[in-house]
């Protein structure tokens, strides 16, 4: 039993509600060193529900560095492919993923090389495997973030992960009475407003705020859907803790304009405070940012589909992340603060019609191929967001960091 009585909830959270694992299901964790605890927690509670093998494998940021400042120029992009092996295992025997995230050192990298950091973070085919076996439904996975000292002093200038404790608590329902009832009605509420944008159809998206005007093209066959997912065999499952957001993928062959991050973006080792990014055709043309553009720019041209948008999501301020105030530096919980798009690869789960097409039928009928996925927040209270009909008319859909559609 873990000291801190948070642990074993969180760990019951990704298990119950996360992955809604299967008794008889092999479940994979993917861990930094200094979420041990989480991960021997998740490890204990899975055996209790019935798991046939719990194998977690552990990284370490300080070997990262190393691998950064050290590694011949060859190793930067490498992964060995027993890493890949272990992914297309679980997506080939209907297994389970647990991510846990929370970086303890965010900016370890930052004063290395950014053309060498931004090859470490490129596209390798553990990236690719992890991404089919998504699209695929071939897991029920999710990700969890465990707080820690590192992540405390960079959300709050000071080492109190207690008060970050209390912050994730909110922001995943810990503190409800019953966080698995609560977890049950708040993707009720999220199902609602999928079903409200499914009925409307828009045409595109339109966002103004400072800096962003920003135009996205929607797919015909495009779909709303929120976190609440299912596997190819019937397994639902909730892919992030929080979740906040409901999502589609775009047409990646029509963004146009202009767009600024509203909330910073951790990128493998490196934050970035703030991005701006033009589109035409698609195509982001121009990565400008006060510090560590470079990094943008390296995964950018990484691959054919890395400068084209994979998903646009919305998300407003009466979220449980919105409402602690708090920036967390970390894109699983900011991403559920505010509306945000995704550079990279499209999410084939919100294309009616794309299972079993191959990567150039999906590029053909508009849904972006690539090996990475990157999310950015936009959204906030200075930045309105238009539905746009077939017919041009704009309809309001958030106002002032608020849900304002109307029923059609």
């Amino acid at each position: 039993m873990n000291a801190n009585p948070r642990i074993e909830q969180l760990a019951r959270l990704a298990l119950e509600v996360g992955i809604n694992l299967e008794a008889g299901q092999d479940v994979g964790v993917v861990a930094l060193t200094a979420s041990a605890p989480l991960a021997r927690a998740v490890a204990a509670r899975a055996y209790e529900l019935g798991a046939r093998y719990v194998d977690v494998a552990y990284s370490d940021n300080r070997v990262r560095r190393a691998l950064v400042e050290l590694a011949p120029e060859e190793s930067l992009d490498w992964v060995p492919p027993w890493r890949v092996e272990r992914i297309a295992y679980l997506a080939k025997n209907r297994g389970a993923l647990v991510q846990i995230g929370g970086d303890p050192e965010p900016n370890l990298l930052a004063d290395l090389d950014p053309e060498r950091v931004g090859r470490a973070a490129r596209p390798t085919d553990l990236n690719a495997t992890l991404l089919e076996a998504i699209n695929g439904r071939k897991l029920n996975w999710t990700i969890v973030a465990q707080p820690n000292e590192g992540w405390a002093e960079q959300v709050f200038g000071e080492r109190d992960v207690g008060r970050l404790w209390d912050a994730v608590a909110a922001a995943v329902r810990l503190d409800e009475p019953d966080p698995v009832a609560a977890w049950r009605d708040h993707l009720d509420r999220l199902a609602a407003r999928t079903a409200q944008l499914n009925e409307r159809r828009f045409h595109a998206l339109h966002f103004r705020g400072p800096g962003t005007d920003l135009a996205i093209q929607l797919l015909p066959q495009g779909r709303w859907r929120s976190g609440a997912l299912e596997t190819a065999w019937g397994r639902s499952f909730v892919a992030n803790l929080p979740t906040e957001e409901i999502y589609t993928t775009p047409d990646w062959r029509r963004t146009q304009g202009t767009v600024r991050t509203t909330r910073p973006l951790a990128l493998r080792g490196t934050v970035i405070e703030r991005l701006d990014l033009r589109f035409e055709d698609g195509r982001i043309v121009e990565v400008n940012a006060p510090a560590h553009s470079d990094v943008v720019r390296a995964q950018v041209d990484s691959d054919e589909g890395a400068p084209f948008l994979g998903e646009v999501a919305l998300v407003d301020g009466t979220s449980a992340v919105g409402r602690t105030g708090i920036t967390f530096f970390s894109t699983l919980f900011d991403e559920n603060a505010a509306c945000h798009i995704a550079y990279g690869s499209g999410l084939t789960i919100a294309v009616e019609g794309a299972e079993g097409l191959s990567p150039e039928e999906l590029r053909a009928a508009g849904v972006n191929q690539s090996r990475i996925h990157t999310d950015f927040m936009i959204g906030g209270p200075e930045v309105d967001v238009d539905g746009v009909t077939e017919t041009d008319a704009e309809v309001p859909i958030l106002r002032d960091d608020g849900w304002v559609l109307p029923t059609a």
